[in-house]
């Protein structure tokens, strides 16, 4: 660990926090969590292929993904949606997400 990497996951975290909020209102419920979800697999995908810079990966994968992406608001409204829609909800959000890191992959790894 460096001595400023706090900082960047604090400063990418606090980032990642306000970009969730901001589609959470856009995009209430479960489909906002859906949304924060295959964004951010699909960035965090680009991210592991592109980016070698330790303080890029730590400011944007620890920091703002960690924060943007959420899977306590998942939980939570998966259980709210009661067990057939919750299992909908669950497959969407794992297959997606995989489907969008596995993309995000794919693309940086064309470049």
């Amino acid at each position: 660990m460096k001595r400023l990497d706090p900082v960047y996951v604090a400063s990418g975290g606090f980032l990642g926090a306000v970009l969730r909020w901001s589609v959470g209102v856009a995009v209430p419920g479960a489909a906002g969590t859906l949304v924060v979800n295959i964004v951010g697999s699909f960035v965090l995908g680009l991210l592991v292929t592109l980016v070698t810079d330790h303080r890029t990966r730590i400011f944007v994968g620890t920091g703002l993904l960690s924060s943007f992406t959420t899977y306590s608001t998942f939980a939570v409204e998966t259980a709210a949606l009661g067990v057939t829609m919750g299992a909908v909800n669950v497959g969407a959000n794992y297959a997606l997400g995989f489907a969008a890191a596995g993309a995000g992959i794919v693309v940086g790894a064309r470049r």
